[in-house]
């Protein structure tokens, strides 16, 4: 961070905690499920599984993106498909309270029992279209009214990644 005089602000003391550390007043913990991984790619089979992981979040972290703690998951996004905007290992915020579709959102679904994360969009008829960002590796996905409702439930709006890179000097 640099002030106004372009020299190096200064951050303050930076505090870890651990799960013995208690919560803050504005704070809440939201479940990571690590054992389960959301596909941007060609999808993983999946079984729900809650390990004690937890991601902490400001209360008013959550508000602002109009998400209620109790609906709100966190899982590790895989593969390419959702590349550059959701990197392979991404950790991601879903609201599971959000499975109505407005187009272009980026979702979680189920699809014929793997866990995948996409853009959708609605088709005339009911149908459904899946997007991914990487559309030139991975083409978009049509499926008429009967076949998205056989075979694709959604699980929830993604409303954060987070993503940490290595270092490779």
């Amino acid at each position: 961070l640099i002030n106004d005089q372009s020299v190096p602000a200064e951050l303050g003391a930076i505090a870890p905690w651990s799960d013995e550390t208690p919560l803050d007043s504005d704070e809440v913990e939201i479940p990571l499920y690590k054992e389960v991984e959301l596909a941007a790619g060609e999808g993983k089979a999946h079984a729900l599984e809650v390990n004690g992981r937890k991601v902490r979040f400001s209360l008013s972290t959550l508000r602002n993106a109009g998400v209620d703690p109790k609906n709100a998951v966190c899982g590790t996004a895989t593969g390419t498909s959702m590349e550059p905007f959701i990197r392979h290992g991404s950790t991601i915020g879903i609201d599971t309270s959000k499975f109505m579709i407005v187009d272009g959102e980026t979702y979680a679904i189920e699809h014929d029992g793997l866990l995948r994360i996409k853009y959708l969009y609605r088709q005339p008829g009911g149908g459904l279209r899946l997007r991914s960002e990487n559309s030139e590796e991975y083409p978009d996905e049509f499926y008429n009214k009967d076949e998205a409702a056989q075979r694709i439930r959604v699980i929830g709006w993604v409303w954060w990644i987070s993503s940490i890179r290595r270092w490779r000097g």
